[in-house]
């Protein structure tokens, strides 16, 4: 049979269900696996997602969107594709696609990661045919530490920075990284303030029952604010920002699986780099398409070429398939005000 999902100029289209997966452009049916910007596109008639991923869409796309959920496991029908949503442990939400057609299964896994993370349901094994996989870090050198590890490294930098009298300026990705981040962090330390971008997501998972210690909204702050026994989380976006001015003297560190690369840190003109990635490092995604236990796989976004010639090599057959999709620090969350 032909392939249940092909790519075209919109991106992923499952020609028999007549629906797109996380399209570039504005299309009639759009099925969405999280909120991140580079997987959610303005204007498409309506939406299918994830039921715990509908409070952040909507955030996105605004009150007019034409939004349908579905619960985890709920089978929906589309011209005869049976399709459901399963967790992938990326963000708050984040799903893979299940779809199911004439004896065929694929998966489309969007962004995921296997790591521990208190803030969304954790990623789901899934068998089938076909396994449409991220590679965003498909790479051997991208191997993550244990998160628990990251979070007392990141705890150290801030009591290191208070006793030097300076702010602990971290960045992070505003949706899902920021979050897990405050979820694993030592809240007691001192007061936690954050940029408007991460600051406009916190209540979304508030309000999904994840437990965030308190946050200030550091624009907020009283003129003669403390900042030295302070930990600000911020979006990359705001690292050569005015912003940063109101802190005084303080100490920059950035969360990113990119920190594993040498030389980020200082061409970043960062001052401490902690690895952690809410994408699934090089074992992770192995381990994923090992239990998939599919015959097939498509290697999307990220390091294509070199994840899909070590599946060739040994013996799966393996595409690397070209998509639009990226990590993006810049597109997070750039709407909302410092």
């Amino acid at each position: 049979m032909d392939n249940l999902i092909e790519r075209n100029s919109n991106g992923l289209y499952c020609a028999a269900g007549d629906f797109y997966i996380d399209p570039w452009n504005p299309v009639d049916r759009a099925v969405i696996t999280h909120a991140h910007a580079d997987h959610l596109v303005a204007g498409s008639k309506t939406y299918l997602c994830a039921r715990a991923g509908e409070a952040l869409l909507r955030r996105r796309l605004g009150p007019e969107a034409s939004i349908e959920p579905a619960d985890y496991g709920e089978a929906i029908e589309r011209n005869g594709v049976r399709l459901s949503f399963h967790p992938a442990g990326h963000i708050l939400g984040s799903a893979q696609v299940r779809l199911e057609f004439r004896g065929e299964t694929w998966v489309a896994t969007g962004d995921y990661k296997l790591a521990a993370d208190a803030t969304c349901a954790p990623f789901e094994p899934i068998r089938c045919h076909t396994f449409v996989t991220e590679s965003t870090f498909g790479l051997p050198i991208f191997r993550w530490p244990e998160p628990v590890e990251v979070f007392c490294e990141i705890n150290e930098w801030w009591r290191a920075n208070q006793l030097a009298g300076k702010a602990s300026v971290l960045f992070a990705y505003p949706l899902g990284k920021a979050q897990r981040v405050l979820a694993g962090i030592d809240s007691t330390i001192g007061p936690i303030y954050t940029h408007g971008a991460i600051e406009q997501f916190n209540g979304i998972y508030r309000d999904s029952g994840i437990e965030l210690p308190a946050t200030a909204y550091a624009r907020s702050a009283p003129p003669k604010t403390d900042w030295t026994r302070a930990l600000i989380l911020a979006p990359p976006m705001a690292k050569n920002s005015l912003w940063l001015r109101r802190f005084g003297v303080f100490s920059t560190g950035l969360a990113s699986g990119w920190m594993r690369i040498r030389g980020t840190r200082r061409r970043q003109s960062i001052d401490l780099g902690f690895v952690l990635s809410d994408h699934a490092d090089w074992p992770g995604l192995l381990n994923a398409i090992r239990a998939s236990e599919a015959k097939s796989v498509w290697v999307t976004h990220g390091y294509r070429a070199p994840l899909s010639r070590w599946l060739t090599e040994k013996g799966v057959d393996a595409h690397a398939v070209e998509t639009r999709y990226e990590e993006s620090a810049n597109a997070e969350g750039a709407e909302a005000q410092p």
